[in-house]
């Protein structure tokens, strides 16, 4: 029986030699081309573009007009309306503007007196130009009475073109 013992144990060593010891095939690997190496791009050149010069815009000079008033008046005349109108515009159009509107009064009547009267016809033009949109704060009033004369005589031709609200871009 020791042949039969050594024929098993040579016949379990060619089996063993033949066969795998997991029964399992031997792993197939994929052949997997190599992937060829893509160079990265070249990098894009900005193309030096000449900017246009900045031509620095100077708005238009505002042209505000003056109002004028009657003899020891200062309610707004009809016929100047349209005066405030256009200078309400003028305003609104711009934010970065003030101004300072100058009451003044012909040479007659005491200081006291025109230097109020010059303050409620400054008034009356910054009040017709609030109520149609103008910011209040862009306006500011002063009152010079008869000091400052646009027009030097002592006619009625003179007077009427010194009793005005003058505007002033400040």
């Amino acid at each position: 029986m020791k042949r039969v013992g050594y024929a098993w144990l040579i016949l379990l060593l060619v089996f063993a030699v033949n066969f795998p010891a997991c029964g399992g095939k031997e792993p197939q690997v994929e052949e997997v081309e190599p992937v060829e190496e893509v160079p990265p791009p070249p990098p894009i050149e900005e193309e030096e573009m000449e900017e246009p010069p900045v031509e620095e815009v100077t708005p238009e000079p505002m042209v505000l007009k003056d109002v004028f008033f009657d003899f020891d008046k200062y309610n707004i005349k009809e016929e100047y309306k349209e005066v405030l109108i256009h200078n309400a515009g003028e305003l609104m159009e711009r934010d970065d503007v003030h101004i300072m509107i100058e009451g003044h009064c012909d040479e007659r009547g005491t200081n006291e007196y025109n230097l109020a009267l010059g303050e409620k016809r400054a008034k009356a033009a910054r009040d017709f130009l609030t109520a149609y949109g103008v910011d209040p704060a862009k306006v500011s009033i002063i009152s010079y009475g008869e000091e400052k004369p646009f027009a030097m005589g002592h006619d009625e031709e003179a007077w009427a073109k010194n009793r005005r609200a003058h505007f002033v871009e400040k």
